[in-house]
């Protein structure tokens, strides 16, 4: 299959990188853990958010990673991750600066992601795949080297929930004729507005174990209890 024509511009692209950069190294820069990170290891977290998403769409598309056919890509990661750890003192505590930067970060990626996969000549499911494995990649990579647990698995983060919506909203509006930069805008702003409202109001999918107590507790609440007759006095 040729490759088209269709090209993610690359200011788009630094745009996407530079603010993954920034976002994991403020996010890196106000860990906690037991093992605490040097300037070095911030740095690494903030070029991982910033070029991991497009790594791994390009992989999943089996096509040359464009981060790698350009020098700005890993200049842009790397000159964002110092501001990221610049910045860190001034936004330490304005936890609303990271995940705003979080949710726009997993937008685009989880647009370009989308969009490429369309233009690619994927169908619209797979095309969503991609885009929400574009979109939480970095994250997933930063929380395997941090050692945490990884957020998209747990509850309370709904990453992949967000993302997938966006993608799916572009998809379908490319779908249905829409311009692939007007459903690409569109795609960004319903994952942000997912991501930011999750936090906001604490919206998260149902944990398993609760919903298997729930099944307990309803099949338990239908049994019926059979006591033995009391023997005659």
């Amino acid at each position: 299959m040729n490759e088209p024509a269709f090209v993610i511009p690359l200011w788009a692209d630094l745009v996407a990188v530079g603010l993954g950069g920034v976002q994991g190294a403020l996010f890196a820069s106000g860990f906690r853990g037991q093992r605490r990170l040097d300037f070095l290891g911030v740095a690494i977290i903030g070029i991982v958010i910033g070029m991991g998403g497009g790594l791994i769409r390009d992989l999943l598309l089996g096509v040359v990673p464009a981060t790698l056919q350009h020098n700005g890509y890993l200049l842009t990661a790397t000159g964002a991750a110092i501001v990221g750890m610049l910045l860190a003192g001034i936004f330490e505590r304005l936890t609303a600066v990271i995940v705003g930067l979080d949710a726009i970060v997993i937008g685009l990626f989880g647009a370009f992601g989308t969009s490429k996969a369309l233009a690619l000549g994927l169908p619209l499911v797979p095309a969503v795949f991609v885009g929400v494995f574009a979109a939480v990649g970095g994250s997933v990579l930063r929380d395997v080297l941090m050692g945490l647990p990884v957020a998209i698995m747990h509850v309370g983060s709904l990453y992949a929930v967000a993302a997938g919506v966006g993608c799916l909203v572009l998809a379908v509006a490319d779908a249905f004729g829409a311009p692939l930069v007007a459903a690409a805008i569109a795609g960004v702003v319903v994952t942000a507005v997912i991501r930011i409202l999750a936090v906001i109001f604490d919206l998260s999918l149902p944990e398993q174990r609760m919903l298997y107590r729930r099944k307990v507790a309803v099949e338990t609440s239908a049994i019926t209890i059979v006591r033995p007759p009391e023997d005659a006095a």
